[in-house]
């Protein structure tokens, strides 16, 4: 992979999360960027951050996706944007549904509108395998979100970019059931919340360098998906919380069996690749762009972690919580 980052500005919405600092270990280990800016609206995450990350070309910028007037002077000079900012629980924005809505649509359409304004060149935003069919609101705020990022290549007058990367659970990340699952060992009981339900997952270091790749291949205007393996929820526990008791407590509110990445309907704009799948629109011209890629068959069912090809062991599994940091 080339240095699409070099002498480049890279701003990173959401900066002090998992993903952000995961992104900024490797874009300043092995990129050569001429300013990284991390744009988040904790301070005391910035601060914690900066003890970590000692490199004079990271700036800090506390500022909210909601907040127009501090984008506009957030994104000046800046060339490329990854959007990683978001309300991601799934209960929390069950019960606060104008607050999940405020940061993932109208937070959305703000990042974009004043992209196009300060000529930024590439801006990616990170969805979930949630946005595909949603049952919950968080679901339908990031499909909400991609359309918009997509639409937005049809209204870019200075050639502003618009891409999106769609992924499964990141395995350890802020948020993520592993770390609840190392607390449950103290109990000696894990709940779950049923035994048949599959989840895509993908670890932190994988999702960064896909969204790096993307960066350097996308145009405007595809969905990239990659291809991950799922695992069963009862083998995750059994890999974190060997010998506990499984204690089976019911689907809550929002929540799905299991999880889609490509939806069946989404096929016929859907190309194949070897280690991704690309949606690509269909309110612009793509002629000639799904170079080395194979349209989906009519009978396609959907790409779900419950009819993968590839899945994670148990063994695998516990490599996986020994190998990540969380």
């Amino acid at each position: 992979m080339k240095d699409i980052f070099k002498n480049k500005v890279v701003l990173v919405t959401g900066g002090t999360g998992s993903f952000g600092k995961e992104f900024t270990e490797i874009v300043l280990k092995k990129h050569s960027p001429k300013k990284l800016i991390i744009f988040s609206r904790d301070e005391m995450k910035q601060y914690e951050m900066k003890k970590v990350f000692d490199d004079k070309r990271l700036r800090y910028f506390i500022g909210d996706v909601r907040d127009a007037d501090r984008l506009h002077r957030a994104f000046h000079g800046v060339d490329i944007i990854v959007h990683a900012a978001a309300l991601k629980i799934v209960p929390t924005a069950e019960y606060n549904p104008f607050e999940a809505v405020k940061t993932n649509v109208i937070g959305a359409e703000n990042v974009i509108n004043i992209a196009i304004d300060n000529n930024v060149e590439k801006v990616i935003a990170l969805s979930t395998d949630k946005a595909a069919n949603p049952v919950n609101l968080y679901g339908a705020t990031k499909l909400c979100a991609e359309k918009m990022f997509i639409a937005a290549n049809n209204y870019s007058p200075y050639g502003t970019k618009f891409s999106v990367v769609r992924y499964g659970n990141v395995f350890g990340s802020r948020g993520s059931v592993v770390p609840f699952f190392e607390e449950c060992k103290k109990s000696g009981v894990v709940p779950i919340t049923d035994k048949r339900m599959t989840r895509f997952w993908i670890t932190l270091e994988q999702g960064v360098k896909f969204v790096m790749h993307c960066l350097q291949e996308m145009k405007g205007g595809e969905i990239f998906i990659p291809k991950i393996p799922s695992m069963k929820m009862t083998d995750l526990a059994k890999a974190i919380c060997p010998g506990c008791k499984q204690e089976i407590i019911g689907i809550r509110a929002g929540e799905k069996l299991h999880e889609t990445m490509v939806p069946k309907d989404d096929g016929i704009y859907t190309y194949e690749y070897k280690d991704k799948f690309i949606t690509y629109p269909y309110v612009v011209e793509y002629k000639g762009r799904k170079g080395g890629g194979k349209p989906l068959s009519f009978d396609f069912e959907g790409y779900r972690s419950d009819n993968n090809t590839k899945w994670l062991s148990i063994n695998d599994l516990k490599k996986m919580a020994r190998d990540e940091k969380y």
